[in-house]
Parts: C-alpha cells; structure tokens; sequence
C-alpha cells in the first residue's frame, strides 16, 4: 500500500502508562507535528493539553474507542500504532485491547507496545519518506471451502 498521504499515528495508553506516552510524545514533539495523530479520548485529551498537538480524538477505549481505532487500521487509515499497554494490571476491556493489536498485526502496520520500540520506529528513516508498505491480501481466506 503506497502512502503519498501524511502518515496517521495512533497513540494509545492504559492508566498506568499515560504519564510514560505524554513524556515520549513531548520528547518527540517536532517529530510527531508532522504526522496525523489520532487517539482514543482520555489518552488524546491529555495529549492536547500537555503538549499542544493536535490530536483527533476517539471514544474513550473502554467506550468504544479502541474499536474505533480497529476500524481504522482495517480501513487503511493508521500508519502506525503506539499503545503503551499495562502488562502488569489485568484490564476490564482486555478483549478489546488483544483486538485491536490483532488488526495491526493482521493490516502489517508497524506497532510499539513499550518507550524502546516506539523510540526505534520514530526514528526510522522510513517515517519521513514513502513506504511501500506491503499489503495483506485475503483472498484465500475469504474463498476458502467451509464444511457446514
């Protein structure tokens, strides 16, 4: 999939990790102004406030936002996924979370799950510059013969 567009970024942070993404994100400000940046409520709100970028702003994740975001990346629309997920707390809105890491990996769009990786990608000389991303194609998947 070829993107002449701006690349769409989507940030996404439990509780427990939101201070650790507003830290990565104000360290990375001049990067990220360049991109789209969208988020689901409470993540981008804060995202606003303490940094001033423009966020496009979802559902909260528990109300929907994270399916939102799935939507999204199945639409072709996000480039890149951050989500400094809680690996320590267990979430109420688990199912959600594994759904929508699920759809990345399954779209083969870049995601960082932790500062380090996030760090690494936002770097990337491949940010700045087209990227031919390739494309999964399902058509096996969807004309396969199903015994019922």
């Amino acid at each position: 999939m070829s993107h002449d567009k701006i690349k769409q970024i989507a940030l996404v942070a439990h509780d427990n990790m939101k201070k650790d993404l507003i830290e990565w994100v104000e360290f990375n400000k001049g990067t990220l102004k360049k991109y789209d940046i969208i988020s689901t409520g409470t993540t981008g709100l804060l995202i606003e406030e303490k940094t001033g970028l423009k966020v496009t702003r979802f559902k909260s994740g528990p109300l929907g936002g994270d399916q939102q975001l799935g939507a999204k990346i199945a639409g072709g629309e996000i480039d890149f996924l951050i989500f400094f997920w809680d690996p320590l707390s267990v979430m109420p809105h688990d199912v959600d979370v594994k759904s929508l890491l699920r759809l990345a990996v399954v779209y083969n769009i870049p995601v960082a799950c932790n500062r380090s990786t996030a760090d690494f990608v936002i770097s990337s000389s491949l940010m700045g510059s087209k990227y031919e991303r390739r494309a999964p194609r399902f058509d096996e998947y969807l004309h396969r013969k199903l015994d019922v």
